[in-house]
């Protein structure tokens, strides 16, 4: 099992703070991004521009989930 967190404006969007995903294990990065944005089309502008970190650390969207990971969908912040 994979744990999803969405932060900011991602929880609002998709109405979920924390998700928990089974058979993902052995996608990629982007693989899961994908399927995220296809399940909460509400979200995919957001979601497309997102950082992605895989156990606290920014992940490449070429790297691999493996089993237990969490992974933290963090969108762009603006501000001044």
């Amino acid at each position: 099992m994979i744990n999803v967190l969405f932060f900011a404006g991602l929880a609002e969007k998709t109405g979920q703070r924390e998700i928990q995903l089974e058979h993902i294990a052995g996608s990629t990065v982007e693989q899961l991004k994908e399927k995220l944005m296809q399940e909460y089309p509400q979200a995919k502008a957001e979601m497309s521009q997102a950082m992605i970190a895989v156990n606290e650390e920014y992940a490449e969207k070429t790297d691999t989930l493996q089993e237990r990971d969490t992974v933290a969908f963090i969108p762009p912040v603006s501000g001044g």
